[in-house]
């Protein structure tokens, strides 16, 4: 497969800059698999796997969201937060997830339960990543 050029950015950091030859990615309508020679594409991404071949090999990231953008021999992700499955602090997921599902069981108001679901699917995201889950 043909390599191209990937772009992978928090507001904090740059994630990963460099090049691939495949991403697998959850959008708001479903998969999508993205190799050389894509066309033009722009799509919002859901909380779930990010999946990049490096070298040969099919690395994991959790990712929180965020959209992502194809053109010409290059993608850029842009998201809030995303990490590798090997740098996930299982014990802070399982933490968060915990929380998460206590706050949707006492909400005050739907923006509670909205704020609190989606920080349940994050950390679902990441224990899933993390393969605890």
């Amino acid at each position: 497969m043909t390599p191209f050029n990937l772009k992978i950015i928090t507001p904090e950091k740059t994630f990963f800059e460099g090049t691939t030859t495949q991403i697998i990615a959850k959008t708001t309508t479903g998969n999508v698999g993205i190799l050389h020679g894509h066309v033009p594409y722009v799509a919002n991404l859901v909380s779930s796997p990010l999946k990049i071949e490096i070298e040969g090999t099919l690395k994991e990231a959790a990712l929180s969201g965020g959209f992502i953008k194809v053109s010409g021999d290059e993608v850029i992700v842009v998201t809030n937060a995303i990490e590798w499955a090997d740098e996930i602090d299982v014990a802070r997921a399982e933490r968060s997830k915990q929380n998460a599902e206590e706050r949707m069981k006492r909400h005050e108001s739907q923006k509670e339960f909205d704020r609190a679901e989606k920080k349940l699917k994050r950390a679902l995201n990441r224990l899933l990543v993390a393969g605890k889950k």
